[in-house]
């Protein structure tokens, strides 16, 4: 194997209140609760990301630079995935029928992601390829950060300025703050508050048109994962490639895609549409109202959802007709 530098983003994603829970609970069922939540991390990360290990707590996962689809992505799939942990941990605190403390103290965990860019050698560890290097050592380092201390919360993403730069990621309404350590220069870092984050989600979703109200159902499969699949549906660069009209990005809350962005599609000076984003699910569906740009009249409803199968992502799109021909 070559040792020879490399350059990536390196992404840890850590169970906080670990240590509370191990500490109030039966250790056997503790740790069923424990794999099952890891194991569900993992399952969502490695369609875009190698997973190198789990550290107790602790999920590893890089990706080489020209890997990954786009940040805004990256970004998408951390919350999608904090979305699936906070659903499964809800889902067992409402089944279960065990009344023991490992099962009454599932609430205390949470999910906390750390990325960074950076440099690393691989080098094989009991046959596994594995990062190594300062950068590194820094991701993991950032695990004892001091923004839940300063902001109150328990789930988060923190992005070091490197991720941010690498990925082209906006700041605004993000908390910035620096990290220091007494032997590693010091970090700027900036953190999105993943519980208010998703909460905002679910407050913004609007229409979805089911197959009963579809007036056409497209299915497509492809062979990328979802995440891929999903970037190439919202990026308007990549938009423009497969779709055959001209993308442009006119409008979009924070910076961020989601609930209110809006693109315009023109191909020559025939076909010109609006399209505004209705609801948003991040790697499952989005909805779109697609409306004419001479009186904003909505012309249509698109909801276009996703779902993982083998050796790729399906894709359906349920377009519903708001206007009678003329």
């Amino acid at each position: 194997m070559t040792t020879r530098t490399q350059h990536g983003t390196l992404l840890l994603a850590d169970l906080s209140g670990f240590t509370s829970f191990l500490a109030t609970t039966e250790l056997e069922h503790a740790h069923h609760i424990l794999l099952e939540l890891l194991q569900l991390v993992v399952e969502r990360l490695r369609s875009t990301l190698t997973i190198i290990e789990i550290e107790g707590d602790a999920v590893f996962a890089y990706a080489p630079d020209g890997t990954l689809p786009t940040g805004p992505a990256l970004l998408e799939l951390v919350e999608h995935t904090y979305a699936a942990f906070l659903g499964r941990v809800e889902a067992i605190r409402m089944h279960t029928t065990c009344g023991c403390s490992a099962c009454r103290a599932i609430p205390i965990l949470d999910l906390k992601f750390i990325v960074h860019h950076g440099e690393y050698i691989l080098q094989a560890v009991t046959g596994t390829p594995k990062p190594l290097g300062s950068d590194v050592n820094l991701v993991h380092r950032l695990l004892k950060n001091r923004v839940g201390e300063t902001t109150g919360w328990k789930a988060y993403a923190l992005l070091t300025a490197p991720a941010v730069q690498s990925l082209g990621l906006p700041t605004e309404g993000m908390h910035e703050q620096v990290e220091t350590f007494p032997d590693l220069p010091e970090v700027r870092t900036y953190s999105l508050d993943l519980r208010s984050r998703l909460q905002e989600l679910q407050r913004l979703r609007g229409a979805v048109v089911t197959e009963r109200d579809a007036d056409a159902v497209f299915r497509v499969d492809l062979p990328a994962p979802p995440a891929v699949v999903w970037d190439w549906l919202n990026d308007p660069q990549r938009r423009t490639l497969w779709l055959g009209l001209h993308v442009d990005a006119i409008a979009s809350a924070g910076g961020r895609r989601g609930v209110g962005t809006k693109t315009h599609c023109t191909h020559g000076t025939k076909v010109e549409s609006i399209h505004t984003i209705l609801d948003w699910r991040p790697l499952e569906s989005f909805t779109e109202e697609i409306a004419s740009p001479k009186d904003d009249r909505p012309e249509a409803l698109n909801t276009i959802s996703l779902e993982p199968i083998d050796g790729g992502t399906r894709v359906t799109s349920r377009y519903r007709i708001l206007v009678s021909p003329a």
